[in-house]
């Protein structure tokens, strides 16, 4: 575990602070002078259209947010999240709304999700109000439900702030609290934007009769949506060493990053472990052992390890498979230089045209991959609509049915107790009104990031569905429950999180096999829980549900036991299976 320095890392939040306050005083001033129904009214008309409301219930809904922020006009919060699409709306667009309706100052900052998570973690072990709240990640909930350190947001609605508790908020309507709803019962993140890993190919070239020729003969199955990694390798192999070249312009059949940085150890605890199949059937995630490879028994909250040795699987022959398929793929099928991308410029990457496919593309990156073809993007036609499409990834030899498919990222508005609670009350009201719905439909227009159901089935997104390459089918699909963030074995987030990326770089740099930087993963894990656990027999810290670890025994005794941690396969690499995109994309269709 990286120990932090936790005075170097206040002065550093302080000058992020800083920096946040400088920007929000150039911002359109004029601010609380217009905190009243004719700005509600002028913002209605100007912005937040469509709706699902009518303009009268938007500006009924705004008129309860001007009365409810009375007490707090002229405040001035600060707040907190990561650099996506939906995020530079809230803080560009929204946050000029809010003040102008409100009278509420908000100075929105964006960095990047390492910086959050580090100034989460700043926040709750120093107690020192950095920010007034956070869109951080669902994959917390095991972190904030454990260390409650977080306004309890039920107990929270229900009391204190039940005077600025939006009567509209409808929080049945939202598509992800179940992934924000602790163990308790009780919710403690209310979500601002919502996307998913899928499969993202370029449908046109799958297409071609000419290709789908040449990969019958050669594989003996049809090319398709892969089902399985096999299939996927297949056809990276396929479009990087026999097509080579479509249109004059050289490709290749696979996108990745590899950076060492924190967003590489994301790549690992989103979903490549449990795609491969590392842990146990379950939804949302894996019982006992989830898709980190941590064991916690049903029935119980506290985690038992990591390492095989314990019964958990972060170092089992599937998460090792997963590893060095990870780097086999993104040494021999990706672009030159996708060894030293992170995760803000891989995604991007794939605008160039030069990719057949990537296993897992996150649907944040939607609205950046349907710019027009003015704006460098060579992955649609002169009239918008997408030569690409997104479907389920491909699964693992070691993945069974039940288990976790894939990866849903909840970003979702957080408000510490150390947090005063005036402030909180201002936060919580701005926290609302970015996903009201007064606002919610033209702000999913422009970041593509659903988090209502009422949102992804107006009508102006039936409309759209056919420029957008599947992500309105998938959203209006069943399906879509079946993509979960971290879970609640996670003990704590921020402090076992930074220790993946800096073991999976070291496969990447050659320092290690994957074996070894699994084993010294696993361990690191199990020695950071260790404390954990000191920490809640001595203190209560985690409130009794911090780890209790599993004594050290063989680890062939718990390979030869039922589901995981699962015993090496003899063949790792079984025949490839393809779908036809229409027939699966069917499925997705409302009944």
């Amino acid at each position: 575990m990286t120990a932090f320095n936790i005075s170097r890392e206040e002065m550093q939040m302080r000058k992020y602070l800083l920096t946040a306050v400088a920007a929000g005083a150039v911002l359109a001033g004029a601010g609380s002078a217009f905190a009243d129904e004719a700005a509600a009214q002028k913002w209605i008309d100007q912005e937040f259209q469509p709706s699902v409301l009518s303009k009268d219930e938007q500006l009924a809904e705004m008129q309860w947010f001007i009365n409810a922020a009375e007490p707090f006009k002229g405040m001035e919060i600060n707040v907190l999240s990561e650099g996506i699409p939906t995020h530079s709306y809230e803080s560009e667009v929204l946050t000029k709304a809010f003040e102008e309706i409100t009278g509420i100052k908000v100075n929105h900052q964006i960095l990047g999700e390492g910086e959050v998570v580090q100034a989460v973690q700043t926040q709750m072990q120093t107690g020192r109000n950095l920010y007034d709240a956070y869109v951080n990640d669902s994959d917390l909930i095991g972190t904030h439900s454990r260390l409650q350190l977080a306004y309890n947001l039920t107990d929270w609605m229900n009391g204190d702030a039940k005077d600025v508790t939006n009567p509209g908020l409808d929080l049945e309507d939202f598509m992800g609290t179940q992934f924000t709803t602790g163990p308790d019962g009780d919710l403690y993140q209310l979500p601002d934007q919502q996307f998913a890993n899928l499969y993202w190919f370029r449908k046109d070239w799958f297409d071609r009769e000419d290709l789908k020729a040449a990969f019958k003969e050669k594989y003996g199955y049809e090319l398709g949506v892969p089902v399985n990694w096999s299939a996927y390798e297949d056809i990276a192999e396929f479009f990087t060493k026999d097509v080579k070249e479509v249109d004059g312009v050289q490709i290749y059949g696979h996108m990745d990053y590899g950076k060492r940085a924190p967003d590489l150890g994301w790549r690992m605890t989103d979903a490549w472990l449990s795609m491969a199949g590392a842990g146990d059937k379950g939804e949302p995630n894996g019982v006992p052992v989830d898709e980190w490879g941590i064991r916690m028994e049903a029935g119980t909250c506290n985690p038992v390890g990591a390492s095989v040795s314990r019964g958990g699987a972060a170092n089992g022959p599937a998460a090792v498979y997963a590893i060095r398929k990870w780097d086999e793929w993104l040494r021999n099928y990706a672009p030159p230089g996708a060894a030293s991308f992170d995760f803000y410029q891989s995604l991007p990457a794939l605008s160039q045209g030069n990719v057949a496919q990537q296993i897992f593309w996150y649907t944040a990156f939607t609205a950046d991959m349907v710019k027009p073809k003015s704006e460098g993007n060579n992955t649609v036609d002169d009239e918008g609509t997408p030569l690409w499409r997104m479907a389920p990834s491909p699964h693992g030899p070691y993945w069974e049915e039940g288990q976790k498919v894939g990866y849903q990222d909840v970003g979702s508005w957080t408000i510490l107790n150390s947090t005063p609670v005036d402030r909180a009350k201002a936060a919580w009201l701005y926290a609302q009104f970015v996903v009201s719905k007064t606002v919610d439909v033209k702000k999913s227009h422009v970041g593509l990031t659903f988090i209502r159901d009422s949102t992804v089935r107006h009508e102006s997104f039936t409309e759209r569905s056919p420029k957008l390459g599947g992500l309105v089918e998938f959203y209006r699909s069943p399906d879509r429950v079946a993509w979960s963030p971290t879970g609640i074995n996670v003990p704590d987030y921020p402090k076992l999180a930074q220790i993946w990326w800096q073991q999976i770089g070291d496969v990447n740099s050659g320092a290690f096999t994957p074996q070894e930087a699994m084993d010294r993963l696993a361990q690191e894990m199990d020695i950071v829980m260790a404390r954990m656990q000191q920490a809640d027999e001595r203190a209560n810290v985690y409130g009794g549900c911090g780890p209790r670890l599993n004594e050290e025994s063989d680890p062939q005794e718990w390979l030869n036991k039922p589901g995981a941690p699962k015993a090496k396969l003899e063949n790792e690499k079984p025949q490839g299976q393809t779908v036809n995109y229409d027939e699966l994309v069917a499925r997705w269709a409302e009944k």
